[in-house]
C-alpha cells in the first residue's frame, strides 16, 4: 500500500497494491499493521455502504460531539470525494481537498475526525463503502452547503449542472453560520 498525504496532510490517499489476471483482481483495502506503519492507528467500529445514482452529492456532513474518521472508497462506479478541515485551530481550516475514488483505481481516502466529508457520484451509480470510528449519532449529524461560496468546492459537475440533494442537504448551512 501506498500512503500520500494531500494538501491537507492529516487527510490521505491510499492506493492499495491490486493483484489483477484473467479471474479479476484482489487487494487489501484495510491491515491494521500498515495503517500504523503510515502513522495511522485507528479503530473502526462501523462500516456502511450506500448505493446512489449519478450526480447524487451526499455531503458536506459532519458531526460534533462524537466526530467520525472515514476510510472511504468505491467498490462499484466513480465518485469525487472531498473532505473539509472544520479543525478550528488548524492552519488549513476551512480549506478543501477531493480525490477521485473509482472501481478501477481502487484508491482509499481517509478522512480524519474534525472534517467535513461528502461526495458526488460521477458514473451511471456509485457503491460507496466507508469504515467509521465513532458510532453514528444522528442529534450529533450536520451539514454544510455543498455550494458553499466561502467554500468553493469543484465537484466536477457538468457545466450548469444541479446534483441531486436530500431535503437535510437541501437545508445545510453556510459555512459562515455553522457551528464547529
Amino acid at each position: 500500500m501506498e500512503f500520500e498525504p494531500t494538501p491537507i496532510p492529516d487527510v490521505v490517499l491510499i492506493r492499495p497494491r491490486v493483484f489483477a489476471d484473467a479471474r479479476g483482481h484482489f487487494f487489501e483495502s484495510w491491515e491494521e499493521r500498515k495503517f500504523a506503519a503510515a502513522g495511522l492507528e485507528l479503530r473502526f467500529c462501523q462500516d456502511n455502504e450506500n448505493l446512489s445514482a449519478r450526480h447524487v452529492l451526499r455531503g458536506i456532513h459532519y458531526q460534533l460531539r462524537r466526530p467520525q474518521g472515514k476510510l472511504v472508497r468505491v467498490v462499484r462506479g466513480a465518485v469525487f470525494d472531498v473532505a473539509v478541515d472544520l479543525r478550528r485551530s488548524s492552519p488549513t481550516f476551512g480549506q478543501w481537498v477531493g480525490a477521485e475514488l473509482t472501481q478501477d483505481n481502487h484508491h482509499m481516502l481517509w478522512v480524519p475526525p474534525g472534517f467535513g466529508h461528502g461526495f458526488v457520484v460521477l458514473s451511471e451509480s456509485a457503491h460507496f463503502l466507508y469504515k467509521c470510528t465513532d458510532f453514528y449519532a444522528p442529534e450529533d449529524e450536520h451539514a454544510i452547503a455543498w455550494n458553499d461560496p466561502d467554500l468553493k468546492v469543484d465537484w466536477r459537475l457538468p457545466a450548469g449542472g444541479q446534483p441531486i440533494l436530500s431535503a437535510r442537504d437541501s437545508a445545510a448551512k453556510w459555512f459562515r453560520e455553522a457551528q464547529y
